[in-house]
């Protein structure tokens, strides 16, 4: 037997993914998540004592595993080149420029960003080696290593796992081999290229540049700072007109200026900057960044439209994350109907490759033909909660009934409950299984969750996750929203009953709930409905700034007796804090 281990291997949010040989996802999950180390920057996605268990959990003795990455065989060549003939060494490197060229970014970071991305196709499958032998003890062997373009498995991870079968595909991120975007096309499951683009043009690092600029960081990827700060602003004309200075539209195509002009624009907004922006961050060049980005990606639609053009579009690629766009995508184009995976950004090819690895071996196969779960990552175990019970008075074994009714109690009585149930998300948005939840009635429970246990920016706002069928009641030209992808305009009249979960603007970024996609979660969210009318609960990801989300029960535990949670529900399991369900037992 064979099975396929795909390898997001950029230097940063590196990811694995483990496809059966019937083409079935059998793991998926970045490796922040493993590490409890925000990105994981620098980090192989397999580390050996990770794949030992992994391995020995999925693969039985004496398969053979294909080993799939996710950039291209000519590219890893042309890196390895490079690398011998000492281009990314330290001295080489730092004599290179600190100021910005005309890809928006500062060329000795553009160098080192290549650089970082040759030592990881340089190590990619060590790991992976190692923990196979831990696991099998040599009875197992690793069959090969397939390389597989950047977007190729952006776009075979977006379109494979879309819920369409004939689809128009557009990627776009901050840097792929030979450009920032590429146009694919699916038809009866098949994929071909239509374009790739070629040059240093990038929607990605223009918004990289707009976040540095606004007084937050984008190797932190902080760039969702600034979607949640726009609202707050106005669209400063003089604003406007230096970042439009940066790019010109030249027959329906992206150009930007040279580094002689980005580096006067730069210099000229920096001069502009506030002083609060440094701790508040910049609310008008945010509203004016995000206004520019949605005239760029307008661009990239209307080519994909014009060579491509078909119903259904899937948008994948770091910038597809940019929900504020997503939500308008349908209202600005001919395109009909719109899916965003998941884990748009580069987690995402681990799948990529990975299904990619399996379709060469099988060419029959055509996909999976229906909408991709993201609960693909690790469980919780419940172990921990066990050995607690003896003398943690405070925690109660109830049933999933259980434990679902008393969460629905606090929740509608104004308490916080982390929730943790079945295996993770895979993607950065905590999609009800990895979650902290609130009542979205009052009007400062953002503050209050900000407060207690988030500790974030009081600008950033907090997403509903709402029973699908209630969708078109509470929000105007309602789309489903399975992976809270997009920002969707609520009803007017029915703002005031939810505003903790009311953007600035009036929209909400909206996480589509059915019994089918997630039943436990979907029972809690019926549950409260029941005590209070409202179809809808605050969720935010179970975790606090800086820290990705929980990955064990004893994260949860931890994060329960140090922030302000009133409560924690892992599996079948309740842990209160004193006073807060007497009736518990």
């Amino acid at each position: 037997m064979r099975y396929y281990l795909g390898l997001a291997t950029t230097f940063h949010d590196p990811a694995l993914a483990l496809v059966g040989p019937d083409g079935t996802v059998l793991f998926a999950e970045a490796t922040e998540r493993y590490l409890q180390y925000k990105r994981a920057p620098n980090c192989e996605p397999d580390s050996a004592p990770r794949m030992a268990g992994l391995l020995k959990a999925h693969l039985p003795p004496g398969a053979e595993l294909v080993v799939a990455t996710t950039w291209g065989p000519d590219f890893s060549r042309y890196l390895a080149g490079q690398a011998g003939a000492g281009a990314f060494g330290l001295e080489t490197l730092r004599a290179h420029s600190p100021a910005l060229n005309r890809s928006l970014v500062p060329e000795r970071a553009e160098r080192t960003f290549i650089a970082e991305l040759a030592l990881a196709q340089g190590r990619a499958g060590y790991g992976t080696l190692l923990g196979l032998d831990r696991a099998h003890g040599g009875r197992s062997t690793i069959a090969g290593l397939t390389r597989y373009p950047h977007h190729l498995t952006h776009a075979a991870y977006g379109l494979w796992g879309s819920p369409f079968r004939d689809a128009t595909c557009l990627v776009v991120d901050g840097m792929g081999e030979t450009g920032a975007s590429a146009i694919y096309r699916m038809e009866a499951g098949r994929l071909s290229e239509v374009k790739r683009h070629r040059g240093r043009e990038s929607v990605g690092f223009f918004f990289g540049l707009v976040t540095d600029l606004a007084g937050f960081d984008q190797t932190k990827g902080e760039e969702w700072k600034i979607m949640g700060l726009a609202p707050y602003g106005r669209q400063d004309p003089d604003l406007m007109a230096l970042l439009r200075r940066l790019y010109r539209i030249e027959e329906g195509r992206l150009r930007f200026s040279d580094a002689a002009t980005v580096q006067a624009v730069a210099e000229e907004i920096r001069a502009r900057r506030p002083v609060e922006a440094d701790e508040e961050g910049w609310a008008d060049l945010s509203a004016c960044g995000q206004a520019i980005f949605s005239e760029l990606m307008d661009v990239l639609v209307a080519e994909a439209w014009r060579l491509a053009p078909h119903e259904n579009l899937v948008v994948t690629g770091g910038c597809a994350l940019n929900s504020s766009y997503n939500g308008r995508l349908l209202q600005r184009c001919g395109f009909q109907r719109l899916h965003v995976p998941s884990a748009p950004a580069d987690d995402g090819n681990a799948l990529g490759a990975a299904w990619l690895a399996f379709q060469e071996d099988n060419p029959g196969w055509t996909g999976p033909g229906r909408l991709a779960t993201p609960y693909l990552g690790s469980r919780v175990s419940t172990e921990p909660l066990e050995r607690m019970v003896g003398w943690e008075p405070r925690l109660r074994h109830l049933g999933h009934h259980g434990v679902t009714q008393a969460a629905a109690d606090i929740l509608a009585a104004g308490g916080l409950v982390g929730w943790v149930q079945g295996r993770a998300e895979f993607g950065p948005r905590a999609l009800g299984n990895r979650s902290i939840l609130a009542d979205p009635r009052p009007a400062d429970a953002k503050a209050i969750l900000n407060g207690k246990v988030k500790y974030r920016e009081a600008f950033r706002p907090f997403a509903p996750s709402i029973l699908a069928e209630a969708g078109p009641d509470w929000f105007e030209d309602y789309q489903d929203s399975p992976y809270m992808e997009r920002t969707l305009v609520w009803r007017p009249e029915r703002r005031s009953d939810v505003p903790a979960v009311v953007h600035e603007d009036g929209t909400g970024r909206l996480q589509s709930v059915t019994e089918e996609r997630n039943p436990a979660y979907a029972a809690l969210i019926r549950a409260f409905a029941e005590r209070t009318g409202v179809p809808i609960l605050l969720n935010t990801s179970f975790n606090v700034m800086g820290k990705p989300i929980l990955h064990t029960a004893e994260d949860a535990i931890l994060m329960f007796a140090t922030t302000g949670l009133d409560a924690v529900v892992i599996e079948d399991w309740i842990l209160v804090k004193d006073g807060v369900m007497p009736k518990v037992g």
